[in-house]
């Protein structure tokens, strides 16, 4: 029997279930249909969706998620063939202990952290390629979202972790979505789905949209799925430009593969991202994306194809590209699901992760 522990720093909430989530239960239910024992390290412990049927272990309070499998593998002397992490740093003294613990273990680090747009500061990027030199030896396998984030693995810490670095791309469980059939030409409506932080650049689009002609700023309405301690700034700056009419802020919701569908655009002005599980759940109802040229985006969004591409933080270029949006001048015609179906499937990255093992 193989013995795998999972070690995400991804918290489990209720209001709040993506592909991330749909992702865990199938790989899952798959591994057990394999008679493969595996072990879930979360932040805490939820029984909502399938995770009643994912074995959890959860750290003390105070304790890290790191600390908490160290502490139980050693005093439940699990010997793991195989350690995944999900959303950890890459290139700690952790993947060193795991090691230390057993020499046997495959560690495989999944990246998904976004990088700041221009790269790192000196201090830093010095700091990361010391981790790389003393501790990428201890992870057997890097595995990138998209190309965009192997590129920079091998960025960050060094061109020689290119043989044991590889992508293996974020899908989605396209057959939830419901799907858009029609697409307005003129006036067509948007919608936002992210978490509020200023690194998803809700404020860029608050921003173009003050400068819109105000014939357009009369007419459109923009709803904001999505919850976080960055919207008192966004209501501030809403408020400042008089644009209460133009914003809709949702909250938090659970059901969005039924939600996309009744919308004509997707709006991502994000400022950081490696592979957005949002942009193929938008494509997956047939809705087009607006987004920026970040992280994996361009590896999803084809421009004028299947969505339109702008530089992050250009608020001209996102006022533009709205306001022909809006007027019918850019109008898209592909069904946009088809890329979904064909390349970025649950079933596909589920595959590719137990290939891993």
């Amino acid at each position: 029997m193989k013995k795998i522990a999972v070690i995400c720093n991804y918290e489990l909430l209720p209001e709040r279930v993506g592909g991330m989530d749909r992702f865990f239960w199938l790989f899952n239910q798959e591994c057990l249909k394999l008679n493969y024992q595996i072990d879930w390290f979360f932040p805490n412990v939820s029984h909502h969706g399938q995770y009643s049927e994912l074995h959890i272990i959860a750290p003390e309070k105070n304790q890290t998620l790191e600390s908490k499998f160290l502490q139980f593998s050693e005093s439940e002397n699990k010997k793991y063939d195989v350690v995944i992490t999900h959303f950890l740093e890459l290139c700690t003294s952790f993947s060193k202990k795991v090691k230390l613990q057993n020499p046997n273990t495959k560690f495989i680090a999944i990246d998904h952290n976004p990088r700041p747009i221009g790269g790192y500061p000196l201090k830093k990027r010095v700091e990361k390629r010391i981790k790389g030199l003393l501790y990428a030896p201890y992870t057997d396998l890097f595995v990138g979202v998209s190309d965009y984030t192997r590129k920079n693995i091998l960025i960050d810490f060094g061109n020689h972790l290119s043989k044991k670095t590889i992508v293996v791309y974020n899908g989605i469980e396209f057959q939830q979505y419901q799907v858009r059939t029609n697409r307005a030409v003129m006036h067509p409506t948007f919608l936002v789905a992210c978490h509020l932080r200023e690194s998803k650049g809700i404020q860029d689009l608050i921003e173009a949209v003050h400068i819109l002609p105000t014939e357009i700023k009369n007419h459109i309405v923009i709803d904001v799925y999505g919850g976080g301690e960055y919207k008192t700034h966004l209501d501030e700056l809403i408020s400042k430009y008089n644009l209460t009419n133009n914003f809709n802020f949702k909250g938090s919701v659970n059901n969005l593969y039924a939600i996309y569908f009744q919308y004509d655009y997707l709006l991502q002005p994000t400022h950081m991202e490696c592979f957005s599980l949002s942009i193929l759940e938008s494509l997956s109802a047939n809705v087009p994306v607006i987004t920026t040229s970040v992280g994996g985006n361009e590896e999803a969004i084809e421009h004028h194809k299947n969505g339109y591409i702008y530089k992050p933080k250009d608020v001209l270029a996102l006022k533009d590209i709205i306001q022909k949006v809006f007027e019918g001048k850019l109008t898209i015609s592909e069904n946009t699901r088809l890329l979904i179906e064909t390349h970025f499937t649950i079933d596909k990255m589920v595959q590719e992760h137990l290939n891993l093992l």
